[in-house]
């Protein structure tokens, strides 16, 4: 094998590694796809299912709101934490990371008091005196807060490689999926808090 044909090929395999999508980025886009087709289907299902008679129309709690603000804030701080990595700004990433745990874990809260917030309005999720709309926006709003959830735990398992010197510059994957995550899980909440108020 000739010097031009090893360099040709070389040259090939580094072109195809250049474009090919790393292969746990890859894994996390198509479970978010997943997702959206999952939470699109709910929502299709909530249009469809406005107008039976047992559609009951009820005030969305103030908690729900405060969630709202909360997951944004923390989509900030977030951004905040990867641009610190790429940085090499350790004391600000890990600050960063700290804010946004603090303030997943404060939406995950303020969603456990919305949902006592409705049981106070008599708005439940099954049983005699529940509703279609009270139980799809149970089920919704639930099934996304296990996504959060889902999200805290990544957010310490990254914080904790920040405190171990495994987050920089060099080493940008972890952050980057995490911060991947939970732009989506803060975008997909925006958009089902406006929807559900919608259908309110």
């Amino acid at each position: 094998m000739t010097t031009v044909t090893r360099t040709s090929q070389f040259r090939q395999r580094q072109k195809k590694e250049t474009y090919l999508m790393n292969p746990v980025k890859f894994t996390l886009w198509l479970f978010l796809v997943t997702v959206t087709m999952f939470f699109a289907a709910f929502t299709s299902a909530v249009v469809l299912r406005q107008g039976a008679a047992n559609w009951l129309y009820f005030k969305i709690p103030a908690a729900f709101t405060i969630s709202t603000i909360t997951i944004v804030l923390s989509s900030i701080t977030m951004q905040w934490a990867y641009y610190a990595a790429k940085k090499n700004e350790i004391a600000q990433n890990r600050i960063a990371l700290w804010l946004t745990l603090i303030l997943g874990t404060s939406f995950v809260i303020t969603q456990y008091l919305g949902f006592g917030q409705l049981i106070g309005e008599n708005v439940f999720l099954a049983g005699k005196a529940s509703n279609v709309a009270g139980s799809f926006f149970y089920v919704i709003v639930g099934l996304h807060a296990l996504h959060v959830i889902g999200g805290v735990i990544f957010l310490i398992f990254t914080l904790v490689a920040a405190y171990q010197y495994k987050v920089h510059s060099k080493n940008l994957l972890r952050i980057n999926l995490c911060t991947t995550y939970w732009h989506f899980i803060g975008g997909l909440w925006v958009y089902l808090f406006a929807f559900l108020t919608w259908i309110s």
